[in-house]
Formats: C-alpha cells, structure tokens, sequence
C-alpha cells in the first residue's frame, strides 16, 4: 500500500517505479479516484451540517409552538441524501483500495530493471565447487538408494509433490531446523516464535499475499489459510500496534510446515523435493526503523549465509531484478546454493526488504523518541534457510561414489555423532 499524498505528489516517479515494475501508468487513476472520494467525503459532511442545523432550528420552533411538520420532512429528505453520499463514499473508497491493493512495492533505486530473471546480478560467490571422480547424482537418486525418501508412497496418500522420509533422512531434517534455530537464537539474536500455522484474511492481506495471490495458497472449509511461510505471522505480530522507538529493532525466527498451492508450477521440478505443496523452513523477519532497514537487510542475509559456510556449501548472492522480485518486496538478495547433480545454482533463501508497505497494510507503527505523532515500520523477511533444499544441497555435496553421503562437521552433534549417512542408518 502506498501514500495517497507522496502519489500525488510524485505522480511521475510512481508510474516510473511501477513501469519497472511492469505495470502501467497508474497515478492518474489513483489521483481521480481519491478526488471523487474527497469530493463525496465533502458532499457528505455538508449534508450532515445542515442536517444538524435543522434539528436545532425544529428544537427553537418547538419550544416557540410553531409547526414543524415542514422542517421534519426537510430533515427526513437530507437524511437519504446524506445515505446516498455515504454510499458512494464508501464505493469510491473500495475501488480507490481495491487499486491500490494489487499494485506492487515500487524497487529501490539500485534494484536492477529488467523484464525476468536475466537481469538478475550476482554480488557475490562464496565457497568452492565440490568436485567428484564420479557423475555425481541428483538428490532423489541419492534418497532412492538410501531408502529413505519415498515418493510413491506419498502420492499414495496425498497425490504429487508430497514425500515421505524414514529414518536418518528423517532425523537430518530435524537436525538442519535445530542447527539453524540454535544458530540464529544464540549468536545473531533472533527470538524464537511458535506461531500459528492457520491464519485469517487479515494476515494473509497484511503481509501482500491477499488479494492478489490467493490462488498461491491452501484454503480450509472454515475460511482459514495454511500458511505459505512462516513470515506471515512472524510479521503480524506488530499488527495494529504502536511500538516505542527503543523497542526497535525487533527480529523473530521461526520453524514451520510452510504450504504452497504451486498453481503456477506447472510442469517445474515435478521430480524431487524442490518444489512441494508442504515443506518446512526455518523464516527470519525484522520489524525495523525506517532509517536501518537498508543495513539489516545485509544482516539477515549474513545470517543466512552463515548457515552455508558452517555446513560447507557453495553459493552465491544475487539481486533480483524488479520482475524477479515477491509483490511486497522493494529489494530481494536471493542467496542460490550450488546443486551438482543438476549442474546449477537453485534459490535456498530470499531476504526481502518490503519497507513500509506492509506496515501500512497492516498498520504496524512506532512512536519516535522525543517526537510527535507516529511512522511506519519497515518489515524485512528471509528464509534461514529452506530447510528441504538444505537438505536436497548437503546430499548432493557430500554424496560418495558408493551411494552413502558424508555428514557435515557442524551437523554431528545434532545427529548423534553420525559420520557418514547409509543404507543401513
């Protein structure tokens, strides 16, 4: 959501963000429409006015025992003119928000423009490929002859993109949450959450997935929506609050199933564990100041990547496009970890720096220090990491010509002190 004053304001730098954006000049619209809402607001409280003065004056005539019969059907007459004002307030205020509701977060300044993914730039590799005296295999290979990731079964009982692991798989999973969530509790000061996996259209709305994507996630009967992430109730947790300027900033970790309906998936990564209606991840989000929301931008990222390096895994950094970034976001670092059985480099976290766009959806503020009135907060989120394809990148890196896999030295504490993952594990 933006600034119906900045818009209007700013109207050519609005329609230049958003043509970045690939949407079309907007601010024209968006300007008429809260004119007319203005004008109608007006229309509305001169009806009231004189409705007000009416009644006074029919008060005066009563006490004076004059007839009043005239006034009373004056005053019966503005009252549905007032409703009609009111209606059509309330008419042009729905299509003013139902516009402004489905137009993106405008990117920062030193977001690359471009119309997909090519335009993405790479700030950065860390780490070295692994290299293997054999054709190193792809992780659904190597979970396959361990006989410990199952996705037949799963389909079984609840279709495609769906798995079942068993046993020491089982355990890693569990194990990579625990190492990430110890990680980012102890040394990078994130509060752990155990937060609600159903929520309600308001937190869905409020962190940009609503209106516009719901077709992205599940729904129940009941009108509740599994969450795609993590961040949607780490962010509402400042929902219609105002916080103290000293309470900032404030960080929140989280391990969660995260759903996905994947309704535009069609056709992409239907083998293995890469894209799935229900996976679980670790989240990361930062209420922030205004003014520090840049930095901690490059903080969560750093704390994402820790994860990488402490498990020994090569990646890189990039910056997303403005077509590439999430709807909320007004800049993305994508931290893309190296998978040798597909020879690529695959997303494994998105730190996103949403600013005050969420905020004011969900009218999350702080009262400045020493100052008068209220701001917004900037919102931050990011994935420390995904969990699954951290596990999908330690198989596919540590993975032995023989089928068994290498555990890294940072997991083994969490793993009973297992060194090398078999068969027979």
């Amino acid at each position: 959501m933006f600034d119906l004053k900045w818009i209007r304001d700013n109207s050519a730098a609005f329609d230049a963000g958003l043509k970045a954006r690939g949407v079309g000049p907007t601010a024209a619209r968006v300007i008429a429409l809260d004119e007319k809402r203005r004008e109608a607001l007006t229309a509305a409280q001169e009806i009231q006015a004189r409705r007000n003065k009416l009644s006074k004056e029919i008060g005066i005539a009563k006490t004076k025992g004059e007839d009043v019969s005239g006034m009373i059907r004056a005053v019966s007459a503005e009252e549905e003119l007032q409703a009609e004002a009111e209606e059509r307030v309330r008419q042009l205020a729905a299509g003013l928000d139902e516009l402004l509701e489905g137009l993106p977060n405008l990117a920062a300044d030193d977001v690359p423009v471009g119309e997909d993914a090519s335009a993405n730039v790479v700030l950065r590799t860390v780490g070295v490929r692994p290299e293997f005296d054999f054709t190193p295999k792809e992780h659904f290979e190597i979970g396959a002859g361990l006989g410990q990731m199952d996705f037949e079964r799963a389909a079984k009982m609840s279709g495609a993109r769906f798995v079942v692991l068993t046993g020491a798989l089982a355990r890693l999973e569990r194990a990579l949450a625990q190492f990430m969530l110890d990680l980012h509790t102890t040394e990078f000061g994130y509060t752990e959450v155990s937060p609600p996996l159903l929520v309600r259209d308001d937190a869905v709305f409020g962190t940009g997935q609503l209106p516009k994507f719901g077709a992205d996630l599940f729904r129940t009967t009941d009108d509740y929506w599994l969450i795609p992430t993590a961040e949607v109730p780490l962010t509402n947790l400042v929902r219609e609050r105002i916080l103290d300027e000293g309470d900032l900033p404030l960080r929140f970790t989280a391990f969660t199933g995260c759903f996905r309906s994947e309704a535009g998936a069609a056709g992409k990564d239907t083998r293995g564990m890469l894209r799935q209606h229900q996976f679980y991840k670790v989240e990361l989000v930062s209420i922030t100041h205004p003014d520090h929301s840049e930095a901690e931008l490059e903080r969560m990222t750093s704390c994402a990547e820790e994860v990488l390096k402490r498990l020994g895994l090569h990646y890189q950094v990039v910056v997303l496009s403005t077509s590439d970034m999430g709807f909320a976001a007004r800049k993305t670092l994508d931290i893309e970890v190296w998978l040798p059985g597909q020879e690529a480099y695959r997303e494994i976290s998105s730190c996103s720096n949403c600013w005050d766009f969420q905020a004011r959806r969900m009218k999350a503020r702080f009262k400045p220090a020493g100052g008068k009135g209220t701001r917004f907060v900037h919102t931050l989120n990011g994935s420390g990491l995904a969990v699954g394809r951290t596990l999908i990148a330690l198989l596919e890196h540590y993975q032995r010509a023989d089928g068994s896999v290498e555990m890294p030295t940072a997991l083994r504490p969490y793993m009973d002190g297992l060194e090398v993952l078999t068969a027979d594990v």
